[in-house]
């Protein structure tokens, strides 16, 4: 299972063409990606009222990863972990790397936030290349 953070789903949807819009439209026609909670609400706010029924129509096929109170504890030890070692990284992005964390999914970003939770051991990366 592949966890797609918002930044792929913006660029794909800027360049419907690209190589990287390919790769997810395989991984979306392989029902391999999952939707962690606040890449969802990250992409509904940025769809307009004349579009946003039918995108929703859309995101209902992906299976929706929630956080739960284990979410929440993994987080806080994280969060000590990456803060001793220099690292602060945004709430939204360790609830992204934590859902695909607790689904042993990979993650698929353009953030380069991701390398460092990567290079902690935190996550594991999914690269189309």
């Amino acid at each position: 299972m592949i966890v797609v953070d918002t930044s792929v789903w913006v660029d794909v949807t800027r360049r419907p063409t690209s190589a990287r819009a390919r790769a997810f439209h395989q991984l979306l026609d392989a029902d391999a990606v999952a939707l962690a909670l606040p890449v969802r609400i990250e992409l509904m706010g940025g769809v307009g009222r004349k579009g946003r029924q039918e995108f929703r129509r859309a995101l209902a096929a992906l299976p929706v990863l929630r956080p739960s109170d284990e979410t929440w504890r993994l987080i806080e030890t994280w969060v000590d972990t990456a803060f001793d070692r220099g690292f602060r990284f945004s709430i939204p992005d360790l609830l992204v790397a934590a859902l695909a964390s607790e689904l042993e999914a990979l993650v698929w970003t353009l953030d380069e936030d991701f390398d460092a939770m990567e290079t902690l051991g935190l996550i594991r990366r999914y690269d189309p290349a």
